[in-house]
């Protein structure tokens, strides 16, 4: 029975906990198209990290959405609450004829600090963790060993972690190639191939 208080609205209750889900456990089945591969990065938010990867040569699409959590079907505003363990990802699909799998971790590593626990500059929560998401035994090997090389370059320690990739919750459709529609300022910024223009991460 609620106190005298909380019919006023004094004190909170506790937000319970969500109920996890075996599908979003589960690996990610989808298949990319012949020819093509997946690959699956965490690096803080979306927006920035998917302009990058989409101006790579070799890369024929990229995706924003949520992994690795125990919630199905979460929407944006249920990440933020840092309750259903999600990251925020981009997934490529990439030619490996084109692109090998080396130049997106290339990417990966220079466009984020991977030595800060759950945070990307002012970005602050579990979804902003650095994760590099694997979809083969080969992806797996070459993560961990790209990771050794760059922890050469770094005083910090490195505290990206390397895991299979688990089902991609494609994001709400205003979040797909955000930067590049005009984001926040409403100022289109160029996904051609090889544009090395600076990327403003919230438009």
């Amino acid at each position: 029975m609620a106190s005298f208080f909380e019919k006023l609205g004094f004190g909170s209750k506790p937000t319970p906990s969500p109920t996890p889900s075996p599908i979003a456990q589960s690996p990610d089945t989808d298949a990319p198209s012949p020819g093509t591969q997946f690959a699956q990065f965490g690096a803080g938010c979306f927006w920035g990290v998917e302009l990058a990867f989409q101006r790579v040569p070799g890369v024929m699409k990229t995706e924003v959405g949520y992994s690795q959590g125990v919630v199905d079907k979460p929407s944006y505003e249920d990440v933020c609450t840092g309750k259903t363990g999600h990251v925020e990802v981009v997934r490529v699909k990439f030619d490996g004829n084109e692109c090998g799998y080396g130049d997106l971790l290339g990417v990966f590593w220079g466009k984020h600090d991977p030595t800060t626990v759950n945070r990307q500059g002012n970005d602050v929560g579990t979804q902003y963790r650095s994760g590099i998401y694997y979809y083969t035994p080969e992806q797996e090997q070459a993560a961990r060993e790209s990771l050794e090389q760059h922890q050469k370059l770094l005083n910090a320690k490195i505290v990206t972690e390397i895991l299979p990739a688990k089902k991609f919750y494609r994001a709400e459709e205003y979040h797909q190639q955000y930067l590049e529609k005009g984001g926040r300022s409403g100022f289109k910024q160029s996904a051609a191939k090889r544009c090395n223009d600076p990327i403003r991460c919230y438009g």
